[in-house]
Parts: C-alpha cells; structure tokens; sequence
C-alpha cells in the first residue's frame, strides 16, 4: 500500500497535473487513480505489468501520461487496443464514468489483471476482451479506437478499421513524432492532427495522432 505521506504526495502532484492538462479531477477520481496505482503496484511483483517499479515514477509516465488525452476524448463507446494493464483506458474509464471504455489485450495475465481492477475499483463502465484486435467481431463500432505504443499507425489502422464508426476516429499516442509511420498510412485515411501532449513531471516527448477515414471511402 502507498503511504499516507506519498499519497498527500501524489494527489498533489495530480492537481498541478491537471491544472496544466486542462481537466478537472474530483476527489473521488484522484483517490480510484491513487487505487489504480497500488494495483498496478501489487500485481506487477507477480505479473510483470511493467518495466517501471518506482510507485513515483509509474505515476508520472503511466497515470498522468494517460490523463493527457483526457480532453480529445469524445462520443460514447471508446476502444482502447493493446491496453496493456488498462493504460490508457483505465484512467480514461474513471475521468468519464458516463462513457463506455472497452479494453482489449491478447495477453491473459494483462486481461486477468484489468478484470480484477474492474471489479476492485467498481468501474461499471468498463470491459475487459482477451482477444486479439483483428478477431474482435464488429458487432458494435466504437466513436474513438486510442493506443498507447501499441503498434506502428498504419498496422493500427489495418488491424482496428473494421470497428471504427464511419465517423470515428483513432487517437494514437507516441513519443516522437512518427515521421516514417505517416507515410505509411492507408491512403483512404487522413492524418488529421499532430498535437504534443502536456506530461507534467515526464521530460520525454509526447505526441497525440489523431486518425480519420477520408469522406465518401
């Protein structure tokens, strides 16, 4: 468990964070995500979620980076693909419980680990899928697909168009940007924003691709 004093710690960290992103964490949001956080914590001893083991540091580059597409998030059902231990959607899942998240991963031990933090931290509006993307049936189309260091953009859009909405969109996050990865894009899709993404605490760069099927394709 995070102790009182690193907790005070990080609920400060996140609203100077959130202040620069531009959103509005509740207390009720800011005290899941220090939840979320102990989870990922404690499970990744066992599973090895991720290569990060400083709590400080697991923050920085996974809490408050996940935050900061909160406001490109839009419509209704979002898809986060290759989510890993529910970055971003688990985040995004507590900033906008009105909101439908589902979090797909082809790992079991990643999947095992996101159905568990569904049910510790109640996130009604979540669904965890052990599949891989290209194998989830397009029974239902999702407003926005988002990524985090999933795959290469074109290879994202080949694997995930057949469940985006017509009017959909991908948000991929990167570090760099992709340069050799746009060129690649499926010309039928436009690359419609390139946006550096506000990390409070992080000195990497960070960047928002934001995807569209070209009108009348």
């Amino acid at each position: 468990m995070i102790d009182l004093s690193l907790r005070t710690e990080l609920k400060s960290k996140l609203a100077n964070a959130s202040c620069k992103i531009g959103i509005t964490v509740s207390e009720e949001q800011s005290e899941l995500l220090i939840q979320y956080l102990e989870l990922l914590i404690k499970w990744n001893k066992a599973y090895n979620l991720t290569a990060i083991r400083d709590p400080e540091e697991m923050f920085i580059k996974h809490i408050i980076d996940s935050l900061s597409i909160a406001p490109f998030i839009q419509g209704e059902s979002i898809l986060d693909v290759g989510t890993g231990p529910g970055l971003p959607g688990i985040p995004m899942a507590i900033m906008f419980p009105s909101k439908r998240f589902s979090l797909l991963d082809s790992n079991g031990k990643k999947t095992r680990f996101l159905v568990q933090a569904k049910l510790s931290l109640a996130l009604l509006n979540v669904e965890v899928f052990n599949v891989r993307v290209e194998n989830l049936p397009n029974e239902r189309l999702f407003d926005q697909i988002m990524s985090r260091a999933f795959t290469a953009l074109d290879n994202m859009v080949f694997l995930c168009k057949h469940l985006l909405s017509p009017n959909g969109q991908f948000l991929a996050m990167k570090g760099l940007i992709p340069e050799n990865e746009i060129t690649m894009v499926d010309t039928d899709y436009d690359i419609t924003s390139i946006t550096p993404l506000i990390v409070p605490g992080c000195m990497d760069q960070r960047h928002l691709i934001t995807i569209r099927k070209k009108s009348g394709k």
